[in-house]
């Protein structure tokens, strides 16, 4: 651990921050369908696409009405996607020639992009043509983040309204995420990335002399702006196999610092959002709070136990003074890298620029952590904050069980109706990725995937799951996920974390926007002081740590009392 690394690590912090408040704006401004800065040259399209749509944007929906939209849509896209990867061979811009994907592969990708989940069971260089890679899984990166957006906003407006049987119209929702936010952030960021050395181009691949004298095919394309809405969109499908870890995807310091400020600077944004949106802006510092502690804490504790290194390399004469740096690409070093891990799967990105299932096994145990926790610190773009304000419910309704009053939350009621459905959401990931792993432990044809026996092939099984239905999307690496079992098993895992989370948390906001919202009063639990910040924590981090942590002891933690032990499997 050094000086210099905390410095990028703090750096990377206060952008953010800074960035916050003035993007958190514009959002509300977006979603509350006032006049931007962006108005006078999109405002002719937005309304050109309602009209060839036969949407009429003055018109709102119920939660049920939106819900349904919101899955009829997924399901078209669904479709398209996977028509997409199946006739790949027949379809334009494929000058590498490659086939049809297969259709639990198809299946699986169509699937994780159109969940925001971006698991990929494929090498991208190898696998998709530049049609499937831009007409396919780049469109649908908007799109499903675009959906995460609109979710947000209608759970938002529950709590600005009251008796209200509206929740806004998801088409106008998913339009203006997609064209007010998602794609000019994407157009800039992608144009710098372009600067930087990011190819973007529909030739296929160049061939190099290298340095022996023989030849070298490298593998190009349009990266620079799938690499854009990746990052923007939280969705962290890469171009290339070893995703962010590639020079042409990250080739400097630089860009992968900007790499995890893309990441992060519209989730942050959105929990701003919903304070401006709400009345409330402490409300909204106060998630930013605890966002801030929780995955600064979880950066410290990464780049701490890779700064110590692994005693068991050491014994073997490599130097230990760089600390634990396998799987990891110099350019980066160790506080870029445990940045880069914790920012990712706090998010629900699922990039990497390091291989996670090489990591110490308190490293490792950390990213794991932090998608078990609910994808919410602070999540992928939308979903983070209507996973944090189900968090925040039920941190009300625990306090109310210690004064003997109602809960309340933003001046609603929180009844045993919503509380139910809260449950509800909380209890989809535990039950998709505790049930699929201990199955996947058991049948000796998803065991023979794993790529290291003992404590840590458990902890690929483990995790490959969480990253499924945490919708994350990163791989702990090792495991051979590319079969019929987890190309099926991974792709219902990302449904039920998706689908199955957000009908609840709609019906949540179906029942907080009928209710009348009350002004405050002198026995209202204040929710927005450090009081509430330190019980919405403790309320994460019970759940994850009841729920998860029998589990954990077998995987990575068992494995890094092993590696001090000096013993390995």
């Amino acid at each position: 651990m050094s000086f210099v690394g905390w410095l990028q690590i703090a750096a990377l912090c206060l952008a953010v921050l800074a960035v916050i408040k003035p993007l958190g704006l514009y959002m509300a401004r977006v979603f509350s369908g006032e006049r931007t800065i962006l108005s006078p040259v999109l405002m002719p399209a937005e309304k050109a696409l309602y009209r060839l749509a036969g949407v009429d944007d003055q018109r709102e929906q119920g939660w049920l009405a939106y819900a349904l939209a919101m899955l009829a849509f997924s399901i078209a896209s669904f479709v398209v996607l996977y028509a997409i990867l199946r006739l790949q061979a027949v379809l334009p811009l494929n000058p590498q020639g490659f086939g049809d994907v297969a259709p639990d592969l198809a299946f699986n990708t169509a699937v994780s992009f159109l969940t925001n989940t971006n698991w990929q069971n494929y090498a991208g260089e190898t696998t998709m043509s530049q049609f499937s890679q831009m007409a396919g899984l780049t469109v649908q990166n908007f799109l499903s983040a675009a959906t995460g957006i609109a979710i947000a906003m209608a759970v938002t407006r529950a709590f600005m309204r009251s008796r209200a049987k509206t929740l806004g119209n998801f088409w106008v929702d998913l339009t203006r995420a997609t064209l007010y936010v998602l794609l000019p952030l994407s157009i800039v960021v992608a144009l710098v990335f372009v600067a930087m050395g990011l190819p973007q181009t529909l030739t296929s691949s160049v061939t190099a002399t290298t340095l022996e004298g023989g030849s070298q095919v490298i593998a190009l394309g349009p990266v620079a702006s799938q690499e854009a809405i990746k990052q923007i969109g939280t969705n962290g499908g890469g171009f290339f196999n070893v995703n962010a870890a590639h020079p042409f995807e990250n080739p400097s310091a630089l860009s992968n610092l900007l790499n995890i400020f893309a990441m992060l600077s519209v989730s942050a944004a959105l929990v701003y959002s919903f304070g401006q949106m709400v009345g409330e802006r402490r409300q909204g510092w106060a998630f930013v709070a605890t966002i801030a502690i929780l995955l600064i804490a979880g950066v410290g504790v990464i780049y701490w136990a890779e700064a110590h290194g692994n005693p068991i390399l050491t014994a073997l004469g490599i130097d230990p003074s760089a600390g634990n740096m396998e799987g990891k690409e110099v350019r980066f070093g160790q506080s870029a890298s445990a940045l880069y891990a914790a920012v990712t799967t706090g998010l629900s990105d699922g990039g990497v620029n390091a291989m996670h299932g090489s990591l110490t096994g308190l490293g490792g145990l950390v990213p794991m952590f932090l998608i078990q926790l609910g994808e919410v610190l602070p999540g992928g773009v939308g979903s983070g904050l209507y996973g944090l304000i189900v968090f925040a419910i039920l941190a009300v309704f625990v306090a109310g069980l210690m004064v003997g009053r109602t809960p309340e939350f933003l001046g609603k009621k929180i009844d045993g109706r919503e509380m139910k459905f809260a449950m509800l959401a909380v209890l989809i990931l535990p039950v998709a990725i505790l049930g699929f792993t201990a199955v996947s432990a058991m049948l000796p044809a998803a065991v023979a995937s794993i790529g290291t026996p003992g404590p840590h092939g458990l902890s690929e099984i483990l995790y490959a799951y969480s990253s499924a239905a945490g919708n994350n999307g990163s791989a702990f690496g090792g495991l051979s996920g590319n079969t019929p079992w987890y190309n099926t098993t991974l792709a219902i895992a990302m449904l039920l974390g998706r689908f199955a989370y957000v009908i609840p948390v709609l019906a949540i906001a179906g029942s907080i926007a009928a209710k009348v919202r009350a002004p405050a009063s002198s026995g209202t639990f204040p929710t927005h002081g450090p009081l509430f910040v330190g019980l919405l924590i403790g309320v994460i981090l019970i759940l994850g740590g009841l729920q998860f942590f029998p589990a954990l002891a077998l995987g990575p933690i068992v494995e890094h009392f092993a590696m001090l032990a000096g013993q390995s499997f």
